[in-house]
């Protein structure tokens, strides 16, 4: 792991031209070592775009393997890169709707997908805002270890995802807070809410933080822009009636939400999750 971590130290002072070619070699690569992770992208494709042709599905599949190898350089960018230079590669849209949120004491819920450029999205929205953050813990405790010193550095907060009480504190003192709610978690504290008109486990969690905190839930997620110039993040205006009185409604509309990021960006989503791995009682199993 110290060799990994020493050559992302060393490709940092790449290029950026260069970091996004050397991705897409990865991303090569990784479409040649993991052929069970090509079947759950090819499943997943077909149940979120069954409209799409075989050779749509196969292209984005094949973009999502490009996507998912810069993906491991852009932990070069994002943990090497100083401020000054992240900002000439980053513009934001939408980011009102988080300052008329705060300006009326409003707490943020910045409510996002597993994209691609998740680690390096929520770096930049550093560069406009305090933000906090979940995680999960990560297998390897070395990488763990290095990651979480890093997110330490740049963010205000970083929190266990076990630590729901630290969370919605810094909700309720205007910490903007981002959030990734699209994992299967199985059934605990879930609803089979629609993705894609797939039913798919979906937590509650998200309603159930802003019912706590009065927080407006904005929908949010990181486009790396096609030309390689770098990124936009984009942040829409808080979805209404969140909560409501009805988890599955609430669940739905979070679900919706992510849906229309990825619909801009369709091969920057991280296709390798197992989103509908729990299904409801008396359904197979899809994967």
């Amino acid at each position: 792991m110290w060799l990994t971590l020493g050559i992302l130290r060393l490709i940092s002072f790449l290029p950026y031209s260069v970091l996004l070619q050397l991705g897409r070699s990865l991303g090569f690569v990784l479409k040649l070592i993991t052929p069970k992770r090509q079947n759950i992208i090819d499943t997943n494709l077909l149940l979120c775009f069954p409209d799409k042709s075989d050779e749509e599905r196969a292209l984005i599949a094949r973009e999502s393997y490009n996507s998912l190898g810069i993906t491991l350089v852009e932990y070069a960018i994002c943990w090497w890169w100083p401020d000054k230079k992240l900002k000439s590669f980053v513009e934001i849209r939408g980011f009102e709707h988080v300052t008329n949120c705060l300006n009326n004491n409003q707490g943020v819920i910045l409510v996002t997908g597993h994209f691609t450029s998740l680690e390096l999205g929520a770096r930049l929205l550093t560069l406009f805002m305090p933000i906090q953050v979940m995680y999960r813990q990560q297998r390897n405790e070395l990488f763990n270890d290095f990651q979480l010193h890093k997110r330490n550095g740049y963010f205000k907060e970083t929190i266990s995802r076990k630590n729901m009480r630290k969370m919605i504190k810094g909700i309720k003192y205007l910490t903007p807070t981002w959030y990734a709610p699209d994992q299967d978690f199985g059934t605990e504290n879930n609803v089979f809410a629609p993705f894609f008109g797939t039913p798919a486990a979906t937590i509650t969690a998200t309603a159930r933080l802003a019912k706590s905190t009065k927080a407006a839930v904005l929908p949010y997620f990181p486009e790396r822009k096609k030309d390689g110039s770098g990124y936009i993040l984009h942040i829409s205006p808080a979805i209404q009636n969140m909560p409501s009185d009805s988890d599955l409604n609430d669940a739905t509309a979070i679900n919706q939400s992510i849906e229309n990021g990825i619909k801009c960006r369709p091969e920057q989503y991280m296709w390798v999750h197992k989103r509908f791995k729990t299904r409801p009682e008396g359904e197979p199993p899809i994967y």
